[in-house]
Formats: structure tokens, C-alpha cells, sequence
């Protein structure tokens, strides 16, 4: 049997994303069935100091001669390294990933992609000149859950897609959770708002239906209307977006189809975590598949047939299991003992990537990112949310 290829990995800040990702990084890929690579991380980078990523490095129990390293300069520059994992705020994401591709590492970045297609369109410029792997970590992508939803919609078993209705909304109470106007989710100095961060699973459920599932060849982007709901309390900061989208397809294959993708901050895609209602409906003349929420880590699909046929499947998600001792979750929650959280997958393709000599990922490649990240940029447009220059620039190095 043949030993499994070991991907080093290097993690850029150390964050609440950075901490659930690595530990689902760092846990036993054969128990979700895969043996022909593992994952270890050789260096971790804190923009504020050594000290925290020393202490990061053991929060999720890295190998003990992992490097910590206190600027991202440092980290960027390790050639034990095979491939960089960015977890800094959107933000920041433009001038962390071209520090490490510049710097001839691999990436993985966080989504958003980036704050503006432009500079999305920049950063896969730069991977293609330097001959690197670059892909938006969108994790949900990479779910057996999301691969089977996309096989059924291929199938033809609903028959052409003609509606999809996404939603990810949170019910965060932000004058009171955000308080200071400082946290991510408001501040627009990061991007803030509720469309770059919770939006983007919106319209991934629509990408991956209506978009990633038809012919390379004849895809056409869709057009959109936009309403964007101003964030008062911090300004140019959306709370509320909503979306309707027009995708262009020949007669043969179903004609023009309609998506609804909605995400806000003020009220909740299922009121209390229910997890009752579906967050994502694909509609076709033969039948509809529902997923259940959250759109971002979904655990349950319902196909209903036209004949009255109903298929409903639980996604459970593997890690180490019962007895374990192993923890892992998001913000402060951990999901059941021996549980991953799900990160691992998008892990295991970008590790499985660089094994194949690919660039780009299987199930969402930087065509479909940038385009996507061109729909959030007239999302923005049409409702006039505008973000800091220097956020939004092209220029590179720019101190943020």
C-alpha cells in the first residue's frame, strides 16, 4: 500500500477562522475515508506578535517543532512550507495572498475571494505567472453534501433548474453584539457587512446549482437587481442585501432561469437554530432538492419528486469520534465529541491539487470566483456600498 504524500502547511494569522481550520486540518484523514495524503503544519504567522502564534500552535496541538513566526513576512519566507492557508479578514486578503504568492507559495484563501473582482482578477494573474495553486477556500463547495446536491441536479432527476431560492441570514442583534463598530461583521474599514461574509454562501448555493453545473462552454454570467440596506450605526456597511438573478441558457437546456439569493444581519435564516426550514430550494418541472441550514455547514437534504417521491439524507460530518477526546466548532461552540467541523475537505482538494500538479480547484476554479466576486461588486454598486480606498486598491504592498 502506498504511503500517503504529507502536505506542509503554513497558517497566516491566527484568528477564530485559523484555529477551526487547523484543527480540522490536523485530524486523521482516514477517518472521512482518505488515505492518500495528510496534512501537517510546519509554521504558523500572528501580525501582533510571536508570542500568539506560539500560543496558537499549541491551542490546536501543531507538531512540536512547528515554527511560530510574528509577522507574515517571516512566515512567507519558510521553505518547509508547500502551502499557505490565509485567515485574515477579507479585508486584508488581496495583500496577504500576494504576499505569499510573490513570495512562490501556494494559496488558499479565505472568502471572500477578496474585496473586488479587480483585485481577484489580480491575484489569479499572479498565480498563473508564477506557475502556483490559488483557490477561495469556500468550504461548503467541498462537502459530500454539495457534491451530491450538484450530481443530482446533473442527473436530470428535477429536470432542468429553474428557480433557485438562497438564503443565509443570522439574527446577530449587532448594536448589541458589535457594539464598538470595531468588530468584522460591521466595520466597513473590513469589508464589514453582511454580503462579503455571510452573502457569499448565498450565492455560492446559487453558483454551484444554476452556474458550476452546466457546460464550461456555454455558461453565461447572469444579470442581477440589487437592494442593499445601509448598516446605520457604522456606515457603509450593508445589515440586509437581497438579490435576484437572471442566468441566460439556450432553449434546449431549460432557458432563462431565476435565482433569489438574501443574507442579513438582523434576521435569521431558521429563528432559534430550528434547523427546520430549508435554506436553499432548487426548483426544477420534475421536483426541488432543499438543503437545511446553515447554507455555510449544511446537514440535511430532502429531495420531493413531482410523482410524490421524498428522499431526505442526514449529513453527518466524521472527525475522530466518540471517546476521542477531540473538540472542534466556531465562535465559541464546539460541536459534538470526535465532530469535524467540515474545513477538512476544501483542505484535502487544495492538498490533492498540488499532489495532481493542478492550479485551481476541482469544484469552484478562479473563473467562477472572480465572477462571483463581479456580482458582489454591482451588488455594491447598485446600492451604493462603497469601502475604503485603501481597501480597495490594486496596489501592492499597501499598508493596511
Amino acid at each position: 500500500m502506498t504511503e500517503p504524500k504529507t502536505i506542509r502547511w503554513g497558517i497566516l494569522a491566527t484568528g477564530g477562522i485559523a484555529l477551526t481550520f487547523t484543527r480540522d486540518l490536523l485530524a486523521d484523514p482516514t477517518t472521512r475515508g482518505v488515505k492518500h495524503l495528510k496534512h501537517t503544519v510546519v509554521a504558523a504567522a500572528s501580525s501582533s506578535s510571536k508570542s500568539r502564534a506560539e500560543d496558537f500552535l499549541k491551542e490546536v496541538k501543531a507538531p512540536s517543532d512547528a515554527k511560530a513566526y510574528g509577522s507574515y513576512e517571516e512566515l512567507v519566507k519558510d521553505s518547509n512550507i508547500d502551502i499557505v492557508y490565509v485567515a485574515t479578514p477579507h479585508s486584508h486578503h488581496y495583500q496577504n495572498a500576494m504576499l505569499c504568492l510573490e513570495a512562490g507559495k501556494n494559496v488558499l484563501c479565505e472568502k471572500a475571494f477578496t474585496v473586488n473582482a479587480a483585485q481577484a482578477r489580480k491575484l489569479a494573474e499572479k498565480a498563473k505567472e508564477k506557475n502556483l495553486f490559488l483557490m477561495e477556500a469556500v468550504w461548503t463547495r467541498y462537502f459530500p453534501l454539495s457534491i451530491y446536491v450538484r450530481e443530482q441536479i446533473t442527473s436530470g432527476r428535477i429536470g432542468p433548474v429553474a428557480r433557485v431560492l438562497s438564503d443565509n441570514s443570522m439574527a446577530l442583534d449587532p448594536e448589541e453584539s458589535f457594539p464598538d463598530g470595531k468588530h468584522r461583521m460591521v466595520n466597513p474599514d473590513l469589508a464589514g457587512g453582511a454580503l462579503l461574509d455571510l452573502g457569499i454562501y448565498a450565492l455560492t448555493w446559487v453558483f454551484q446549482t444554476l452556474y458550476h453545473t452546466q457546460p464550461e462552454d456555454s455558461r453565461q454570467p447572469p444579470k442581477l437587481l440589487a437592494y442593499v440596506k445601509n448598516y446605520e450605526a457604522t456606515g457603509k456597511a450593508d445589515e440586509h442585501s437581497t438579490i435576484i438573478l437572471s442566468f441566460p441558457r439556450s432553449k434546449e437546456a431549460g432557458g432563462e432561469a431565476h435565482a433569489v439569493a438574501t443574507t442579513s444581519l438582523r434576521v435569521a435564516t431558521s429563528p432559534g437554530d430550528n434547523m427546520d426550514v430549508p435554506c436553499v430550494r432548487v426548483q426544477g418541472p420534475k421536483g426541488e432538492i432543499q438543503v437545511f441550514p446553515h447554507s455555510f455547514r449544511p446537514l440535511k437534504t430532502k429531495l420531493i419528486l413531482s410523482d410524490g417521491t421524498v428522499e431526505e439524507k442526514d449529513w453527518p460530518i466524521p472527525g475522530p469520534g466518540k471517546g476521542s477526546d477531540w473538540y472542534n466548532g466556531f465562535g465559541g461552540q464546539f460541536n459534538a465529541e470526535g465532530e469535524g467541523h467540515g474545513m477538512f475537505w476544501e483542505a484535502d482538494e487544495a492538498g490533492s491539487a498540488l499532489l495532481e500538479g493542478r492550479k485551481e480547484g476541482k469544484y469552484l476554479g478562479l473563473e467562477e470566483s472572480i465572477l462571483i466576486m463581479e456580482v458582489m461588486d454591482e451588488v455594491r454598486k447598485q446600492g451604493g456600498l462603497v469601502y475604503p480606498d485603501k481597501i480597495e486598491t490594486t496596489d501592492y504592498p499597501t499598508k493596511l
